[in-house]
C-alpha cells in the first residue's frame, strides 16, 4: 500500500515538471519513484497497479482541465463530467500500468540493462497512447524538457518519445543503482552527465537556415469568452471585433485564430470577407484566419482560410478531437449529454501543402494537431514556416495554455522551423526553431503579437527519419531482453 501510494503522489508531482512550473529534474525523480518500487515487486500485477497508481496521478493532476469543457461549457452535470474524467485518466494510466507489468516480468540483469528495458518500455508505451483511438500523447514525458533542460537538443534528433525515452532511462538508473557502492554510482553520474553534455551540444547544433526575406506578422488574440461566442445575438459584435483588430494591426502576414468567425463561411455576410481582408491586401500582404468551411456534398471543415495578395488558399484540420470534432463508432449518446457546436466534422486530406504566402511556405496546424509531430513533418521540407490557429478558451484559465505552448516549442526544434501560434485566450507566441520563446502575450488579453519572422529550409534528423530511431530503440531493447530470458531457461530469473 505504501508503494501505491507512493506511486500515486509522484505520478501527481510529474506535473510540476511541465509549463507553467518547469521544474524539469522532476520528470526524471517522480518516474524513478515507479521504477524503484517496481524494481522491488516479484509480480507483475503488482508492477501493473504500481504503474496505474502513478498515472491516475500524473494525469488526474495534469489534464483535469478536461472537465472544464465537459461542465462548464458542454453543458454536463457536474458528477457525470468527474466521472467522465476519472474514467478517461483511468484509461490513460493504463499505459504506465503496462510499463510497470512488463518491467517486473522482464527486469533482470545488471542495472544498465533494467534501465534500458525500463527506457525502452516507456517509449512503447507513449507512441501507443499517441496512436491508439486517433491518440492522446497529452503529457508525454519529453514535453517536459524543454530549454533550459540539457537534454532538449535531442528534439531535433529524436523527438518528444526519444527524449521521454531519455528521462525514463535517467530515472530508472537513478532508482536501481546502489548508491553506497562508489563505482555503480560513478558510472550512473557518469552517464548522466555524458547524456546532458551531448544534449547541451546537440542544441548548438544549427540543423536548417534561413530562407527568404522575414515577414511582418501580427498574430491576433481575440479574446471571445467560448460561453458568448456562439450566442446569435452577439454574432455581429464578433463579426466587427475580428475586422477591427485586423486593421489596427496591419501586416505582411495577419493572423486571427481558429474558428474566429463562430459560424459557416457561405453564411458570412456578403461582402463580409473581402471587407475583412481589404486593409493587409491593400499593403500586399495576407491574412489567415479560423472559420467553418462547407463542400459540395455538405461535409464540414475546421480550417483556415487565406485571403490577400496571395492567391486565395485553405487548409483543413486533418486530426480532429474525438467527441469534441467527430463522435467515435457508438458514442452517439455521448451527444445526448453534451451541447458541442459544430461537433459533427469531417478530416481534411492528409497531404495538404503550405499555403504560399509571398516568399514563404506556410505550413498551418489547427489546435490540438500539433501534439503529433510525426504528422507535421510531411509538410518539410517544403514548409519554412509552422502555424498554429488554436482556441483554448473551451478549457478556462488552466494548465492546458501554457502546457500547449510548451507542445509547440518542441515542435519548432523538432522540425527547425519557427512555431507562430495565434490564439482565442493565449497562449498566442512566437517560437524560434531552438525552442525559445521570443515574444508572448498575456492569457485572456485581447491583443496583437507584433514581430518580424524569418523563414527556415532543410530538415533536422527527426524530420529526415521521425520516430525511426526510438521504434528502432525499443525493438532492439526488448529483444535483448527476450534472449536474455531465453538464455536463462526455465529454471532461470522469470
Amino acid at each position: 500500500m505504501r508503494g501505491l501510494l507512493a506511486a500515486l503522489l509522484a505520478g501527481g508531482a510529474s506535473v510540476f515538471a511541465f509549463s507553467p512550473f518547469g521544474i524539469f529534474p522532476l520528470a526524471v525523480l517522480s518516474l524513478a519513484v515507479l521504477a524503484g518500487f517496481a524494481a522491488r515487486e516479484s509480480r507483475a500485477r503488482g508492477g501493473f497497479a504500481l504503474g496505474f497508481a502513478w498515472g491516475l496521478g500524473a494525469f488526474l493532476a495534469g489534464v483535469s482541465w478536461l472537465y472544464v469543457a465537459l461542465n462548464r461549457y458542454g453543458g454536463m452535470p457536474m458528477p457525470l463530467a468527474a466521472f467522465a474524467i476519472l474514467l478517461f485518466c483511468a484509461y490513460l494510466a493504463l499505459f504506465p500500468a503496462a510499463v510497470g507489468a512488463l518491467f517486473v516480468r522482464l527486469g533482470r540483469g545488471a542495472a544498465w540493462r533494467r534501465a534500458l528495458l525500463f527506457s525502452s518500455l516507456w517509449i512503447g508505451s507513449e507512441m501507443l497512447r499517441g496512436w491508439l483511438f486517433t491518440g492522446f500523447p497529452w503529457l508525454a514525458l519529453g514535453y517536459s524538457q524543454t530549454p533550459p533542460s540539457p537534454l532538449a537538443g535531442y528534439f531535433s534528433v529524436l523527438g518528444v518519445y526519444g527524449v521521454g525515452g531519455l528521462v525514463a532511462f535517467l530515472a530508472a538508473l537513478v532508482a536501481l543503482t546502489p548508491w553506497r557502492s562508489v563505482r555503480p554510482a560513478a558510472a550512473t553520474l557518469a552517464a548522466a552527465i555524458v547524456l546532458c553534455g551531448l544534449g547541451y551540444g546537440l542544441g548548438r547544433v544549427a540543423w536548417t537556415s534561413p530562407a527568404g526575406k522575414p515577414l511582418e506578422v501580427a498574430l491576433i488574440q481575440t479574446n471571445i469568452e467560448q460561453g458568448l461566442k456562439w450566442r446569435p445575438e452577439l454574432l455581429a459584435d464578433w463579426l466587427d471585433g475580428n475586422a477591427r483588430l485586423v486593421r489596427e494591426h496591419p501586416a505582411d502576414l495577419v493572423v486571427l485564430p481558429e474558428t474566429t468567425l463562430p459560424l459557416l463561411a457561405d453564411r458570412l455576410p456578403d461582402g463580409y470577407l473581402e471587407e475583412l481582408a481589404a486593409p493587409v491586401a491593400a499593403r500586399g500582404g495576407d491574412l489567415v484566419f479560423g472559420v467553418f468551411l462547407r463542400d459540395a456534398r455538405g461535409s464540414i471543415y475546421n480550417a483556415a482560410l487565406s485571403l490577400g495578395a496571395s492567391p486565395s488558399q485553405t487548409y483543413a484540420k486533418q486530426h480532429l478531437v474525438p467527441f469534441g470534432e467527430y463522435s467515435p463508432p457508438l458514442f452517439g449518446w455521448f451527444y445526448e449529454l453534451v451541447d458541442i457546436p459544430m461537433s459533427d466534422q469531417t478530416r481534411g486530406a492528409p497531404d495538404q501543402p503550405p499555403l504560399r504566402l509571398g516568399e514563404q511556405r506556410v505550413a498551418i496546424n489547427i489546435c490540438y494537431e500539433d501534439l503529433f509531430g510525426r504528422e507535421l513533418i510531411r509538410s518539410l521540407p517544403e514548409a519554412t514556416l509552422m502555424l498554429n490557429l488554436s482556441n483554448l478558451a473551451w478549457y478556462g484559465d488552466s494548465f492546458a495554455q501554457p502546457q500547449h505552448l510548451q507542445i509547440a516549442r518542441v515542435r519548432a526544434m523538432e522540425t527547425g522551423r519557427p512555431m507562430l501560434r495565434s490564439t482565442n485566450t493565449g497562449m498566442t507566441a512566437l517560437v524560434q526553431p531552438d525552442g525559445r520563446v521570443v515574444e508572448v502575450l498575456p492569457a485572456f488579453e485581447r491583443g496583437a503579437l507584433r514581430a518580424s519572422v524569418q523563414g527556415y529550409e532543410g530538415l533536422t534528423p527527426y524530420a529526415r527519419w521521425g520516430d525511426a530511431a526510438s521504434l528502432a530503440f525499443v525493438a532492439l531493447a526488448l529483444a535483448v531482453a527476450g534472449f536474455r530470458r531465453q538464455k536463462a531457461g526455465p529454471g532461470g530469473p522469470i
